[in-house]
């Protein structure tokens, strides 16, 4: 399976530089419409076998113009939501917002027990995303196109993909409608399937016209690690 993964586009909370990740969430900006006015394009090379959206409004927006190109329904799963901020849900100050970005990176690092503040722990919020995409492969999809959030791409891709190292959620950060494209390939010897990671468009598509990195939210900053 070729799995895409897509995150939604500018959000009003993602100016204001919120951690916003409670149900049903804000729509989009302008901008956030634009960007995902560009999504069919921009897959237009890719043999879409579905479409899947979490169940917060900004990932269904996003996803509706590609649907639409397509004919296609928006499936929409509660396992794809962001990862929540517990008690830090709506603040935005530089110590709640690093407090959230090094829980997930204690997960990436193989400790799914670390708790989020007033929150899930990562034995939760992965399993949640891992029980989505079970679903997609025995529903036999080929390339399904998954839009979710920025924190939970980040921390599944990165915890998956067997090509890369836990630092990798460090390095490379995703902007609205950054796509991360995986595929499963087998393991005899494990008598399953691992996943690689193929391709990681940080910036939003479209160009430079849709992307504006200083309003793409919490979600998407550097990782800063104690020193």
């Amino acid at each position: 399976m070729r799995l895409i993964l897509v995150r939604h586009g500018q959000t009003p909370s993602n100016i204001e530089r919120l951690l916003d990740t409670d149900a049903p969430g804000p729509g989009l900006t302008e901008l956030g419409m634009a960007q995902a006015a560009a999504l069919p394009k921009a897959l237009g090379h890719e043999q879409v076998s579905a479409v899947y959206a979490s169940n917060l409004i900004r990932t269904q927006l996003t996803a509706q113009p590609l649907a639409d190109a397509l004919a296609q329904p928006i499936e929409v799963r509660e396992g794809l939501r962001e990862v929540s901020a517990g008690t830090l849900e709506m603040r935005g100050d530089p110590e709640s917002i690093q407090a959230y970005l090094r829980t997930v990176y204690a997960w990436v690092n193989g400790d799914l027990s670390v708790q989020m503040p007033g929150g899930p722990d990562g034995a939760e919020t992965i399993g949640r995303f891992d029980e989505v995409v079970a679903e997609l492969q025995r529903a036999g999809h080929g390339v399904p196109v998954v839009f979710s959030h920025g924190a939970i791409i980040r921390a599944w891709a990165t915890l998956r993909a067997r090509n890369v190292g836990p630092d990798f959620i460090v390095e490379n950060s995703l902007s609205n409608t950054g796509i991360v494209v995986l595929e499963t390939t087998p393991r005899p010897e494990a008598r399953g399937h691992a996943w690689e990671l193929l391709t990681w468009q940080g910036e939003a598509v479209g160009g430079a016209a849709l992307q504006d990195p200083e309003t793409d939210g919490p979600a998407a900053d550097d990782v800063e690690l104690a020193p």
